[in-house]
């Protein structure tokens, strides 16, 4: 078998990551050699492979499904936002620059369609099959003359492909028409059919639209996924201005000890990493939620300042807001306080910075004992470490070159007092050193909390994987899926007008 199959999306966040992650380990279940990939991926949260590459996270927990070890291949184009018209190219794990968004599609994205393809050469000639995942919707038609991530990479490789929409938003039958509708004969050709995402309720209502959508476009509906709480793992979207109330899934068991534990997170522009904190949403207890306002930090026993591409930006938006007085304040009360990467950085004395913002020397909040100099060369590394006792691994993703010139060790930071900062995301999946460090919070605010004793976040993480393997295995059609990835699109679809613009 030398299979292939792209998951395109009428629209951003319809499901495609959860969907080939759960396509991935229906798969692997089946005994099937599979990896995933990404040709082009925007996103602020990313991570480091075994070789030290940086990619999208959604393509490392894709891997993941697969139960292999994630590499460049997988994601060979990643765009880091840096502002509302700006990104870091970061081309097989390396980055290679910044580029506005005109210039990007100007021309750019088009000569990577050549590296693209090779990667998906690269995969499919060592694995049984590769699912590749889109973005966005393949029928942006003022982008469709330099894709390279949907129609683009299908054409270039023959790859049938699966649209996936989210009926939980509405419109669902029209989003899929129009989205066949809108691409070129040539592309029309490679879309073999739908798969509805999010469903609520009687499948048997749904069937007679499904029956109407199969007569109108002559492609029939691979599977209807029912709704199910707590997938979205490993987002993608970096770009949230605010998260403000957001409240990341939780784990239902009810907590060892007496109290909760309530963790703040400083919803900082173009945060990056900010899955950091599901593995302390995770234990049973714990609310973790996301603020951009001082008064939500009252109540907090443990405030945490992100990962962030703008570094400085944040640490003005802080300032601005009245968050960096309020963390201040905590930190000289003894109440926690932890920053990670970026967050880390802005708790220092001071940043100077002619690479990310271009500001050069920006005081920081003063709360580390942190000199702060951005390198133009990026960190990407694989520690391991000890803190607490506990053996800890984790990954960087830096520009900022940290001087720590005293405080207490703290894993490759420092900690002053009930104040920690370190480069380290990743860090608190690891069970032991997680648990040490919730004790350390708990005691520091008189909280009556005890960390559950067996919370193992990988096996969460595994748990969570199968069930969209399950979803897959119980809601799709898996004969017809499997010959569509094995044999490709049906021969003689039909073509839909109008089609694409010339």
């Amino acid at each position: 078998m030398n299979g292939g199959l792209l998951v395109a999306g009428t629209t951003s966040d319809a499901g495609k990551s959860v969907v080939t992650a759960g396509i991935c380990r229906w798969l692997v279940r089946q005994g099937v050699k599979v990896a995933p990939f990404k040709a082009q991926n925007m996103s602020l949260n990313s991570f480091v492979t075994r070789e030290g590459a940086e990619i999208g996270r959604a393509q490392a927990m894709q891997a993941q499904a697969c139960r292999v070890e994630p590499t460049a291949h997988m994601n060979p184009v990643l765009l880091k936002p840096g502002g509302e018209r700006s990104s870091q190219v970061v081309l097989l794990g390396r980055p290679v620059g910044e580029m506005s968004a005109r210039g990007y599609h100007g021309g750019r994205q088009e000569r990577l369609l050549g590296t693209v393809l090779d990667s998906l050469a690269e995969l499919r000639a060592s694995h049984d099959a590769v699912i590749c995942e889109g973005a966005g919707s393949p029928a942006e038609i003022n982008l469709r003359r330099t894709d390279i991530v949907n129609m683009g990479i299908a054409r270039g490789a023959g790859l049938p492909v699966l649209v996936v929409g989210d009926i939980d938003r509405g419109g669902v039958f029209a989003s899929f028409f129009g989205t066949v509708a809108l691409l070129a004969p040539e592309d029309q050709a490679l879309v073999a059919g739908f798969l509805v995402n999010k469903f609520r309720g009687d499948v048997s209502l749904l069937e007679p639209g499904l029956e109407m959508l199969h007569g109108l476009t002559g492609r029939r509906t691979y599977g209807v996924l029912p709704f199910r709480h707590g997938l979205g793992i490993d987002e993608e979207d970096g770009l949230r201005v605010s998260l403000r109330g957001t409240v990341r899934e939780s784990a239902v068991a009810p907590p060892v000890g007496e109290d909760v534990l309530r963790i703040a997170v400083c919803a900082v522009p173009l945060m990056s990493n900010f899955t950091d904190v599901d593995a302390l949403a995770a234990e049973p207890g714990v609310v973790v939620r996301f603020v951009d306002r001082p008064e939500e930090l009252a109540d907090a026993d443990l405030v945490i300042v992100p990962g962030t591409r703008g570094t400085v930006r944040a640490l003005e938006w802080l300032r601005e807001r009245g968050l960096a007085d309020a963390i201040a304040r905590r930190a000289a009360e003894q109440r926690p306080v932890l920053g990670i990467c970026g967050g880390f950085q802005l708790l220092g004395e001071h940043i100077e910075d002619d690479v990310e913002s271009r500001a050069g020397r920006v005081d920081g909040l003063g709360l580390l004992p942190v000199r702060v100099r951005f390198d133009r060369e990026k960190t990407l590394t694989r520690p391991v470490g000890e803190a607490l006792g506990e053996r800890v691994e984790g990954y960087e993703i830096h520009h900022g070159v940290a001087e720590v010139v005293a405080g207490e060790p703290f894993l490759d930071g420092c900690r002053v007092g009930q104040t920690w900062g370190t480069h380290w995301h990743g860090s608190l999946e690891s069970d032991g050193f997680r648990r040490a460090f919730l004790r350390e919070v708990a005691a520091a605010a008189g909280r009556r909390f005890v960390p559950a004793p067996d919370t193992s976040f990988a096996a969460l993480r595994e748990e969570q994987l199968d069930r969209l393997g399950d979803l897959i295995e119980h809601h799709a059609d898996t004969d017809a899926l499997w010959r569509l990835i094995e044999s490709g699109a049906p021969q003689g679809l039909p073509f839909i007008p109008p089609g694409a613009p010339a």
